[in-house]
């Protein structure tokens, strides 16, 4: 540490040296293990990093390389996706989900040509103004695009903090401030070891620290996981969760209606909707929910005949 590097700030539960220890860990076994993603290569734009970040929520990673690759080969700047209809934007989405994230990371690309001439801020009050960037996605290309120091608290990160300081199952259901606190307390000071805890740490949580089936055996923090000294205890917050299934649910019904629509060569008249879900109060619901939402278009007929329903133009 210089003399101009702030020191580490205490940990709650951890003291500085203790931490350092665990970053230093992850982040050896990060250089090890780390997969090759494109997003990830020493070419990546700024604009790549970001698109990266929005397509891979709630996305896994293996649906989103190929479609990050395809995206940044028909638009490579945020020009040129600016530049783009809707429907050909929806069209290039395809089946990764919550298509709403399409049309605002088209309403993000608008906003940097008008407000950054077309630029990546690496500024984070910049980039928490433009449209649909949150305080996770600014935070992830501060660090991951610009390599700066940033608290990049997704819910891998999450996991291996819960279990790895606190001995928890799984961290809570939603961030408390005390959890940023801590996360904060743990990045390093200096922006290139920072940028580099933020990548591993999410890694770890990602391919080894997962959810579901962990392999402890294969992590690099077994040997001093609070989680795993306790006897892997069960989830304090399963009673908090909440759970919901996705067949016959107005998400199911949305995305059929949204694949017929993407599909189709010409406006689908409404009869024809019967093809991807029954002319239910559910499909009225969910039909609505996407003309509201900015996703699908009503085009009247003439004659009183049904009206048709297209992508937005």
């Amino acid at each position: 540490m210089t003399a101009s590097t702030p020191p580490r700030p205490p940990v709650p539960g951890l003291g500085a040296g203790i931490a350092g220890a665990l970053v230093g860990v992850v982040v050896g076994w990060y250089d090890e293990h780390a997969r090759d993603l494109p997003w990830r290569a020493h070419d990546r734009t700024p604009w790549g990093v970001l698109v990266s970040e929005v397509m891979l929520q709630q996305t896994p990673v293996v649906r989103v390389e190929p479609a990050w690759r395809a995206w940044l080969e028909r638009w490579p700047t945020p020009a040129d996706l600016a530049a783009a209809s809707s429907a050909d934007v929806l069209r290039a989405w395809d089946r990764l989900g919550y298509p709403r994230r399409a049309l605002r990371l088209q309403e993000c690309a608008r906003a940097l040509v008008e407000r950054h001439g077309g630029a990546v801020p690496d500024d984070e009050a910049a980039l928490l103004a433009l449209p649909g960037i949150g305080s996770y996605t600014a935070a992830a290309v501060r660090a991951f695009a610009f390599g700066r120091r940033a608290v990049v608290l997704d819910t891998n990160v999450r996991r291996v903090l819960a279990r790895a300081v606190d001995g928890h199952a799984l961290p809570a259901p939603s961030q408390t401030v005390a959890e940023v606190a801590r996360a904060a307390a743990v990045v390093p000071p200096d922006d290139a070891s920072a940028a580099r805890w933020a990548q591993a740490s999410m890694e770890l949580g990602a391919v080894v620290c997962t959810a579901r089936s962990p392999r402890c055996g294969a992590c690099p923090l077994v040997s001093s996981c609070a989680w795993v000294a306790a006897g892997r205890p069960g989830d304090v917050h399963a009673h908090r969760r909440r759970t919901q299934g996705w067949a016959g649910t107005d998400r199911q019904v949305r995305g059929r209606l949204m694949a017929l629509l993407r599909d189709a060569p010409a406006p689908v008249p409404e009869p024809a909707l019967d093809d991807a879900w029954p002319a239910t109060e559910q499909r009225a619901r969910a039909l609505a929910g996407l003309l509201a939402d900015g996703l699908a278009r009503e085009l009247p007929s003439a004659d009183d005949a049904p009206p048709s329903y297209a992508l937005p133009s």
